[in-house]
């Protein structure tokens, strides 16, 4: 045989695996498993009890109708019980048990009950100047009640003395980041959602095992679903080799995992305390366009200087801790009361990190989401890769459209996922039709997590605005007002703009067949 046959058959061979991984390891297992079991207990019915198959169906129905009085009286979202509801009613057996095995997973309790002893202890590290809260208030009452509800439910401070510096491309966040990665004394903290082998991460590597080389403590976390697609499961333990601290969040176990749904979807690069990047690029050849497999691909990110990094500090120090044994955990004294020199130049503005876990009963993400909406008074632009939302969300877009704000959504033209983008053009005919102006990017692509609203307030960070990231993954963000950089995302959008196709209303107009399937996703979108 041939390199080019023998390459294609290892080719082959390792999608098999892969794929095979994917059944053991993911959801399906946990769905295959239960239908085997609804179907062997109708074959043992109809075969041996056929006198007693009326009551076998109304037991079912007793057994739905328990089952849906329990979804409707948790706190949950309406959306994802009406979609717990639909299944369960379907097959009580299978969406029952399915059901409370994600509910209830003891492996998500214990990360709970961990990360809210960390959020106590760590309280104490970060104090709130209040000239700067007090400042804010003076200025903008809406925006200071805002930065209030985020610092008291994420324990996050607002800051001044922060350079931004705000990136419209991956590639260039990546120049940057290796360029300030070269500069480190002290310590690099990575936590990224996915770490993917390739151009990217080998010029990452070779720069942090340099710093290792030269003392640097060096530590990187990454989400432990994604190993299966872009690392080998024991990559922890090679990186270790290299003398890199390396945890995965989360790793999954055979069947037994509900982890799928709780990922850690942040991106957080720290260095010496000093400079930090957030924003939805993660550590893959995609990101910089190196490989194009749906476009180009359009993506943002965020530089931090000074005072506001300390935010992005303790978030990597939660989570590392989390996972951490007593004896291993970090001390964030050592690295969240760092020295940070103020700014040659006096930056204007204000910055505040933010994050959000799913483990909890504050979304904050879409809080933030729907303030921003909610005060809009001139515009409010959008980036987001997904549009799956709930009704709140709608309303509030449909809302702010007809109160004359001009409200603008940029979604993919070229799609990663097709059917999740389904149902993302599934919400255009009513978006539209409220005065929502949606447009789809030509070239590929985007991946970007921004807003922006009436030239003094954006966020930008890993949030879209779909289910998963407002309600089940952990998640992070940075909130600027009358930041120079604002004005930057504000030109980035409509410099975007000019290669975007906008929706018009007569493009939202679909066949029977195609509605019905975006309405069959539509009500099953909150557990895709």
């Amino acid at each position: 045989m041939n390199d080019a046959g023998a390459n294609n058959k290892n080719g082959l061979l390792e999608k098999g695996r892969s794929g095979i991984l994917h059944v053991i390891f993911g959801r399906s297992a946990v769905v295959l498993v239960l239908i085997l079991i609804q179907l062997i207990l109708m074959f043992l019915v109809f075969d041996y009890f056929r006198k007693s198959v009326p009551y076998f169906f109304g037991g079912h129905l007793i057994i739905a109708l328990a089952l849906v009085f329990i979804v409707l009286n948790r706190p949950s979202n309406p959306a994802m019980q009406l979609s717990w509801v639909v299944i369960i009613m379907i097959s009580p057996i299978v969406g029952g048990l399915f059901y409370f095995y994600v509910e209830t997973h003891p492996g998500q309790r214990i990360l709970e009950r961990r990360l809210e002893t960390l959020y106590k202890q760590t309280a104490k590290y970060i104090t709130q100047d209040e000239e700067i809260a007090q400042k804010l208030a003076k200025r903008d009452k809406g925006t200071a009640r805002l930065a209030d509800y985020i610092r008291k439910h994420g324990n996050f401070s607002v800051y001044q003395n922060t350079k931004v510096t705000y990136f419209p491309l991956g590639e260039n966040k990546f120049e940057a980041m290796l360029q300030e990665l070269e500069k480190a004394e002290k310590f690099i903290f990575l936590e990224y959602f996915i770490v993917e082998k390739g151009y990217m991460w080998a010029k990452i590597l070779e720069v942090l095992q340099r710093k290792v080389a030269e003392g640097v403590e060096v530590r990187l976390m990454y989400d432990g679903t994604c190993a299966f697609n872009y690392l080998p499961y024991r990559y922890p333990d090679e990186i270790k080799k290299m003398g890199i601290q390396c945890k995965m969040f989360s790793p999954i176990l055979p069947v037994l995992s509900t982890h799928y749904n709780n990922r850690d979807h942040r991106k957080i690069l720290v260095i010496d305390g000093k400079v930090g990047f957030t924003g939805g690029v993660n550590i893959g050849d995609e990101y910089i366009n190196r490989r194009s497999p749906f476009g180009h691909w359009k993506d943002t990110a965020i530089m931090l200087e000074g005072d506001g990094v300390e935010g992005l500090t303790q978030m990597f120090l939660q989570m590392w801790n989390a996972f951490a044994l007593e004896k291993d955990k970090l001390d964030y004294e050592k690295f969240c009361l760092e020295d940070v020199r103020p700014l040659a130049k006096e930056e204007r503005g204000i910055v505040l990190p933010y994050s959000d876990h799913p483990l909890d009963s504050e979304f904050v993400g879409e809080s933030v989401y729907i303030n921003l909406i909610n005060s809009a008074q001139k515009y409010i632009y959008f980036f987001t890769p997904y549009l799956i939302i709930d009704n709140e969300v709608v309303t509030a877009l449909i809302l702010a459209a007809k109160r004359g704000v001009d409200v603008r959504i940029i979604t993919p033209g070229i799609p990663d996922k097709k059917m999740i983008f389904l149902v993302t053009q599934s919400y255009y005919p009513q978006l539209v039709e409220g005065g929502v102006q949606i447009f789809q990017y030509r070239p590929g692509f985007v991946h970007a997590k921004c807003a922006v609203c009436d030239d003094k307030i954006a966020t930008v960070g890993t949030i879209n605005l779909d289910y998963r990231s407002l309600y089940l993954h952990f998640e992070n963000g940075l909130f600027l007002y009358n930041n120079d950089t604002v004005m930057d995302i504000k030109k980035d959008i409509l410099d975007t703009l000019e290669d975007c196709n906008r929706i018009m209303p007569e493009m939202c107009k679909k066949n029977m067949f195609f509605l019905l399937l975006q309405g069959i996703l539509r009500i099953f979108a909150p557990l895709l």
